[in-house]
């Protein structure tokens, strides 16, 4: 073959630091286009940014040049430098939860992070995050999940 030809979706979740609740719903929609516009800068396509005040869901579709962690840096590293412009001593948490995503759910995964505040009125972002290690078949020691 003379090209590479890759589609590898990617849903990912990563909390602020602690948990703590400092993304303000004034900030959020600001913070998504944000970092919409991180990924577009870096042929990373997006395909839906949102969250609630102490986490960010991200899906989008990683191109074959750039690593997982590698386009997770860029996301964190640069979206936390905008954030601390707002919310002095913003910090993520250091790791994140990566999920690989079927391009038949992507529509379904879409409304789900479109609907995080519905959502968190009836689970914690702990219960969510648990839940899809298991979905996913990623295994854990509950020990060292949240630090």
């Amino acid at each position: 073959m003379s090209h590479t030809y890759t589609k590898s979706h990617f849903h990912v979740v990563f909390s602020t630091k602690e948990r703590r609740k400092c993304i303000s719903k004034e900030i959020q929609p600001r913070l998504w286009a944000y970092m919409t516009g991180i990924c577009r800068n870096h042929d990373i396509i997006p395909v839906a940014v949102g969250g609630i005040s102490d986490h960010v869901h991200a899906l989008f579709h990683l191109p074959a040049t750039l690593s997982l962690s590698k386009g997770m840096l860029l996301l964190k590293s640069n979206s936390s430098r905008w954030m601390n412009e707002h919310e002095r001593g913003f910090a993520w948490q250091e790791g994140y939860g990566a999920f690989s995503v079927s391009a038949s759910v992507l529509p379904a995964v879409t409304r789900y992070i479109q609907n995080q505040e519905q959502h968190h009125r009836k689970i914690s972002f702990e219960d969510e995050f648990l839940a899809l290690l298991k979905k996913h078949g990623i295994e854990y020691d509950p020990k060292y999940v949240f630090g």
